[in-house]
């Protein structure tokens, strides 16, 4: 069991407020946290091996809800994979259809092409039970007047595009192309290790003779900014704020410096960046780290690793919650809390969920399963603590006599300044991208920029997609992250910034992104064909700018 030091308190000392002042973050905290988020951001564009790793996705546009045509999602990333079949209407909406599939121990730790048999032969079931798609692309991504292009499977649309999330290390060098680094969460197939799993997946469709192309390798945070882009009209920041965090963004391939000379920077525009943000500030030089961020660190299987994600993810929030609770317990010469009962629950490592911060959070606030039936009739403060006494013995496992309402209000606040911190830190990482992207400034500093800078879209919405259970179901989390969000960059911008749930990355936005694959795919083979009209005199085809499908990556 992991033991917590008991704090020794001074007579005349307010202990509880020193340990909640602990987590309280002042705004020019704030200031300093983006500035430095901002600048790991630029060594993350400019080389290889950095923490917060502004890994380029090889996404150059994204949809506007527009699009029509019907693309299949394989996710792979625990105990089950997943198959999905997206059908996307046109008019900012879809239909999905996707069935579970239980991937054994045997199959996560046999060989590679065995795994990926499966895989393949999971798509086949999920294809054969319901029948094929009829058509799998539009006319506008099925160019047949293409005959002279290189590779008649993909002009002619007679294959099924697929997206694949592939939720482990992979070092990706094109959007269909990744080689996996290592395996985690109890994988180990023999021979994949450093082998492209794009290339894995299509050897096994092929070698049964499947009319499915996977021609997207996605993660499931670039997965949430598609999503989001095709049900809202466009999008510049998909974010994930739950069980851990991450970003992705709309770049200017001019700024992503350590492409070189590839081909993506000599054609420039835009780019979609997986930003790793989990990782931000590792040496926690900005963070606000307390003690008990620094135990938690240090029982974890990554010590020094995600420094932000160990402040505002959800597998965190209730092990900080947890060693601060103990802590209080422990005071000597007197303990603070429950009489100095503890609990078989506090005593183990994880065991207060941040699912409890939520529930206690809930109890106070009357909202969820503890809203009053009428409204008009609002609980005293007594039985709002008396509610959450109730949550603490029933969650913490504590008798119920030594629970006292005082009890119930420290640990009230408790909850309360370890969810604020994570909503304001969360805005830092937010504010740093519409910076980073030209659509703010941080309202403290830089008063050249202010008077000679003009805005990107100045004046309009600007998209960004949210998943993840903290945001989605924690009390009031987003508008937490508003108010930090206006402090560090002024009431219009937050104001124009349209936060909305994006609807399953890692299975709708895969779907999106083999849609992306297939539109990029398409203008490339277009001016290859181009290129060979002009070199020998022929008359030329029609442009991808005639598609609708084919804009370029929109700066919504």
């Amino acid at each position: 069991m992991p033991q917590t030091h008991a704090i020794y308190a001074h007579p005349g000392e307010d202990l509880l407020s020193a340990v909640l002042q602990q987590f309280d973050v002042h705004d020019d905290h704030l200031f300093n946290i983006t500035r430095t988020f901002l600048r790991e951001m630029w060594d993350g564009l400019e080389s290889y091996g950095h923490d917060m790793a502004m890994i380029p996705t090889f996404v150059r546009s994204t949809p506007d809800g527009s699009e029509k045509g019907t693309f299949l999602a394989l996710d792979l990333g625990g105990t089950n994979l997943r198959v999905c079949e997206v059908n996307l209407h046109g008019d900012k909406t879809f239909s999905l259809r996707q069935q579970k599939y239980k991937v054994s121990d045997a199959l996560k730790t046999g060989e590679a092409t065995t795994l990926f048999d499966y895989l393949a032969d999971s798509v086949d079931a999920f294809l054969t039970d319901s029948g094929s798609p009829t058509c799998a692309l539009p006319p506008s991504l099925t160019p047949r007047d293409l005959t002279e292009a290189s590779d008649p499977v993909d002009v002619h649309g007679s294959y099924i595009p697929l997206g694949l999330t592939f939720s482990f290390p992979v070092e990706q060098t094109a959007l269909d192309s990744g080689k996996l680094l290592t395996w985690t969460k109890g994988f180990s197939a023999k021979n994949a290790i450093g082998n492209d799993v794009v290339k894995l997946l299509q050897d096994a469709f092929d070698r049964k003779h499947m009319h499915v192309r996977c021609v997207a390798l996605v993660n499931d945070t670039v997965g949430a900014l598609l999503s989001r882009a095709y049900t809202s009209g466009g999008c510049i920041l998909g974010a994930i704020f739950g069980t851990g965090t991450n970003g992705a963004y709309v770049e200017d391939v001019a700024n992503i410096s350590k492409l070189g000379r590839s081909e993506e920077v000599k054609e420039g525009g835009l780019m979609v960046v997986n930003t790793e943000w989990g990782g931000f500030n590792n040496s926690r030089s900005a963070l606000p780290s307390t003690p008990y961020d620094k135990k938690v660190d240090r029982e974890s299987i990554n010590p020094g690793k995600q420094g932000f994600e160990k402040f505002i993810s959800g597998m965190y929030l209730g092990e900080i919650a947890r060693n601060v609770i103990v802590s209080l317990i422990d005071v000597a010469p007197k303990s603070l809390l429950f009489s100095g009962h503890s609990s078989k629950q506090l005593n183990k490592q994880w065991g207060v969920d941040t699912a409890v911060l939520s529930e206690v959070e809930e109890a106070w606030e009357g909202i969820g399963r503890f809203a009053p039936e009428d409204s008009s009739r609002q609980p005293s403060v007594q039985q709002k603590l008396e509610r959450i006494r109730d949550v603490i013995v029933r969650r913490m496992e504590l008798p119920p006599d030594s629970v006292s309402l005082d009890d119930a209000d420290i640990i009230r606040k408790i909850c309360t300044h370890i969810a604020w911190r994570a909503a304001r830190l969360s805005a830092c990482a937010v504010a740093a991208v519409l910076v980073q992207t030209g659509r703010a400034r941080l309202t403290r500093g830089d008063e050249e920029a202010k008077n000679t800078v003009t805005l990107v879209d100045e004046g309009k919405r600007i998209g960004v997609g949210v998943d993840g259970s903290l945001v989605e179901h924690y009390p009031y989390f987003e508008k937490k992250l508003r108010a930090s969000l206006r402090v560090l960059v002024g009431d219009d911008v937050e104001h124009r910034v349209d936060i909305g749930l994006a609807k399953d990355g890692s299975g709708v936005g895969a779907a999106l992104c083999a849609l992306v694959a297939c539109r990029q795919n398409i203008t490339k083979q277009y001016h290859t064909v181009s290129e060979h009209e002009v070199a020998n005199g022929l008359p030329q085809s029609l442009g991808p700018e005639n598609s609708t499908c084919l804009d370029p990556l929109v700066r919504t």
